[in-house]
């Protein structure tokens, strides 16, 4: 659809007699109403295809053929559509005949009519007022396709949704070494990817700041009321997928942190930082940096956490992360094209 939507607010006659086609054109005109003519049955047809708001016809034109092309195109009217048609009648033609023939034939379709002569006030007012109700009917199309639009969008992102869940049940039961550590596990998890969904729900659009969703993952592991997990960094916006990765990441950091790490302990921190550098192509940094927790060692076998955040990490920024087990605290620093970010 063009950003300037021409369709149903124009009109389509067919007056191939007398002078009625330059008459009706030149009024149309006068008050800049868009008008296009057709001079016989072939054009018609053609015409049709291109969604005039209503056709006015003079009763002298309505042949069979003519008959015939109007009635397919209104049978194939979608739902939303009604085109009004106006039939401009002799004084002597039967006119209850008419009417109910064209009732007959043309089915779905709003039949004005108006006899000849006819004021050129009340026919300009009869044609503004079915363009008007074409219009509504315009508004209506608009509603539904958007409706249908949505629907598919709704039905894709749920697939997506059931798939990560799917994948986050798989990764945790294979790690699991109890039933209620899958339970706490599984929940902590799914939690993170909620906090994203609600995030970007409320934000209303696609993006979310970076700032929100780390305080939405890191708040849960905050402590009461002190400020265990330190995260400073400018305003930057991701897409729904980077900032569902990186809350998971953080997730299962944070995880981390509190069972084995800096969070384990009072005086135990977490220095969360990000930043943007500016150049040709900006590159986007984040650190997570333990301290105060426990001495670390490094495992002899790395866990599902570790395995997931550097393998998450590597895809998200398309550079494997920098995981130290430094013995004052986890260190984990991952940088790469903030374009992937988007």
């Amino acid at each position: 659809m063009s950003s300037v939507d021409r369709s149903l607010d124009w009109v389509l006659i067919l007056a191939p007699y007398r002078r009625d086609a330059e008459y009706l054109g030149a009024l149309l005109d006068e008050h800049e109403v868009a008008v296009s003519q057709a001079t016989g049955p072939d054009e018609l047809a053609s015409r049709l295809t291109e969604a005039p708001g209503m056709l006015v016809v003079t009763h002298e034109a309505l042949n069979p053929s003519v008959l015939s092309i109007i009635a397919e195109h209104l049978v194939d009217q979608p739902d939303w559509s009604e085109m009004p048609i106006i039939v401009l009648l002799d004084g002597a033609a039967p006119h209850a005949k008419i009417r109910a023939e064209l009732s007959k034939t043309w089915p779905r379709s709003r039949q004005i009519f108006f006899q000849r002569p006819v004021a050129s006030l009340e026919l300009l007012s009869g044609l503004q007022s079915a363009l008007l109700a074409r219009l509504r009917q315009r508004d209506v199309r608009d509603h539904i396709e958007r409706e249908v639009e949505l629907r598919r969008e709704l039905n894709h992102r749920v697939k997506n949704i059931l798939a990560s869940v799917t994948a986050i049940f798989g990764m945790t039961r294979r790690s699991a070494t109890s039933i209620d550590g899958l339970a706490d596990d599984f929940s902590g998890r799914l939690m993170a990817l909620s906090v994203v969904h609600s995030a970007i729900f409320e934000a209303g659009g696609e993006t979310i700041d970076m700032a929100d969703i780390i305080g939405r993952t890191c708040s849960p592991y905050r402590g009461n009321g002190e400020n265990l997990i330190i995260a400073e960094g400018p305003p930057i916006q991701l897409g729904r997928d980077a900032g569902t990765t990186l809350a998971l990441c953080l997730h299962e950091l944070a995880t981390n942190a509190l069972k084995y790490g800096a969070l384990s302990r009072p005086e135990g921190r977490v220095h969360l930082t990000w930043s943007l550098k500016s150049t040709s192509e900006p590159t986007l940094t984040i650190s997570w940096i333990e301290s105060g927790g426990p001495p670390v060692a490094e495992p002899h076998k790395a866990g599902y956490g570790t395995r997931y955040i550097r393998s998450a990490l590597q895809g998200l920024f398309g550079i494997p992360p920098e995981i130290v087990f430094h013995p004052e605290g986890l260190r984990c620093i991952a940088a790469g094209p903030f374009s992937r970010f988007r």
